[in-house]
């Protein structure tokens, strides 16, 4: 039975839906405020904020203050300790470990039974139908779906409550049909060992007749490679010939793409991003040859931004959706029916398209290095490096920049350290190369680069073979959703890898 093209209507009815975005966005948005607002007017928040007396967005935003984790973070307590309507109505049984940091400390983000099914599974329903829609010839719910999670523990051994990867909840609160097209078994995708859990999904699946994937690239990529050196084969598509789409997300994927070009040799292999995170699933990437995603206004999330120039002013602004502008930089604030209320979540987005609205993640709004005036965002060290690698053919696997304070001769700069999947034939060439990149994507780094006067050229530190992978290990947190830190002001991370890679 080709269950693809029986439920080729059914996704294609939801497709049209989602065209609306481009013509009734702030009617849609207005709508998903009211609508969150209402649910909580009876929660100890909606109280305190007197949710039952606001009539519109203006009146919320003159309401409830901007959030961060620490500001909500006694309310997330309680309600991990069993109390309920504190945030969103009713009793929360599921937290979502944020991997977004590696700092040490955990933050646990509500994960409520709306928020599953209005946020959450709703992103995967529109992949899949997003996906499928635009590619009629697609078989893919012919086969299985390799999905790669994380895991999870007992939430503070309260019963039927738990905490862990926004992925392991997700595989555990799946549907029985989803759970007919997903492999592995549960109890091998919820394993907390990843390297246990890499070795038995390869023996578990090689042979099963994988149509798609999805997953952090990196991680994804550890376990394609050692599916292919216990099978001896030299490509994936020699085990699942009709492997046809890999769906991703929590990283760029610009680093990896050359890798997976020579594990999968398909020449028709699609590749499609999602922005997916322990708060809410946000974006898909809706046209392949596009890479900006399209943010997804009908969910129970209500979208507001505050400009990247003013991140450090106590009194920032905030913008509703139809209020941003075109290729501005942006800090993400959410509202949604896990209980976050006009919550920062730490990413920071480009607009690239206002009908409809799509988006490009451009970094993280402590992810970032503007120690001399640079403004290094992650997406202008994305852009430098493939140039670079595609004109040296080399391949990055993963890497961490940091500033070089200035020295007693006034000298300072960038610090990469780089773990190569192929090593350029000179690595001077390849720093002189990515500084004059760098210099062409950013007015701001190419003016702090002028004759050396304020920074010198960028030094690059190469890593030796799992460098990355150790570091995150011995921090614990080897797997899942958990991504080495690509940009930071300080040099805390990028000391330890140096150590490390004595």
């Amino acid at each position: 039975m080709n269950l693809t093209l029986l439920a080729k209507p059914f996704l294609a009815k939801r497709v049209k839906e989602i065209e609306k975005y481009a013509t009734d966005t702030e009617r849609i948005q207005r709508s998903v405020l009211a609508r969150l607002v209402t649910a909580s007017k009876n929660t100890e928040w909606g109280f305190k904020h007197d949710y039952a007396n606001i009539k519109n967005y203006e009146m919320f935003a003159k309401s409830v203050a901007v959030q961060d984790y620490e500001t909500l973070k006694s309310y997330i307590e309680r309600m991990r300790q069993g109390e309920k309507d504190i945030l969103w109505k009713g009793r929360c049984k599921w937290f979502a470990k944020s991997s977004g940091t590696t700092n040490d400390k955990s933050k646990f983000i509500p994960v409520t039974n709306d928020g599953l099914k209005n946020v959450h599974y709703k992103g995967g329903f529109d992949v899949v139908a997003n996906y499928i829609t635009a590619n009629p010839d697609s078989r893919m719910l012919s086969g299985k779906g390799l999905i790669l999670g994380g895991s999870h523990a007992a939430n503070y051994n309260l019963p039927g409550t738990l905490v862990g990867d926004l992925s392991a909840i997700l595989i555990e609160n799946c549907t029985p049909f989803v759970n007919m097209l997903r492999v592995p078994r549960k109890d091998i995708a919820l394993l907390s060992d990843f390297e246990e859990k890499m070795d038995k999904i390869a023996r578990a699946t090689c042979n099963l007749n994988v149509t798609n994937l999805s997953g952090v690239p990196s991680w994804m990529m550890a376990v394609l490679k050692h599916m292919l050196e216990i099978t001896g084969k030299n490509s994936v598509e020699e085990l699942w010939p009709n492997l046809e789409v890999f769906f991703h997300g929590g990283v760029a994927f610009t680093p990896y793409r050359e890798q997976y070009m020579q594990l999968i040799q398909k020449s028709d292999m699609k590749y499609m991003e999602t922005y997916n995170a322990s708060e809410g699933f946000f974006g898909i990437q809706n046209d392949l040859n596009d890479p900006a995603m399209l943010l997804l206004i009908d969910y129970d999330v209500f979208y507001e931004f505050i400009p990247f120039e003013d991140l450090e002013s106590s009194n920032p602004r905030v913008l509703p959706l139809w209020d941003v502008e075109i290729g501005k930089n942006y800090a993400m604030l959410i509202s949604t029916s896990c209980g976050l209320w006009r919550y920062m979540i730490g990413d920071t987005v480009r607009f690239t398209s206002k009908d409809p609205y799509k988006i490009v993640i451009s970094g993280r709004t402590k992810h970032y290095i503007n120690v001399f005036g640079e403004e290094l965002m992650v997406d202008n060290a994305e852009k430098a490096l493939q140039t670079v690698c595609a004109k040296t053919s080399a391949q990055v696997l993963e890497y961490t920049v940091a500033p070089v304070f200035m020295d007693k001769n006034a000298k300072c700069g960038h610090q990469w350290v780089i773990e190569f999947a192929k090593e350029p034939e000179s690595v001077e060439q390849f720093a002189e190369l990515l500084d004059n990149t760098l210099q062409h994507i950013n007015s701001d780094y190419e003016a702090k680069r002028f004759k050396n006067k304020t920074m010198q050229q960028l030094e690059i530190v190469v890593a030796r073979k799992d460098l990355f992978n150790d570091w995150l290990k011995a921090k614990g947190k080897l797997g899942g959703q958990h991504k080495v830190p690509r940009l930071s002001n300080s040099r805390q991370y990028i000391d330890e890898l140096i150590l490390m890679n004595r």
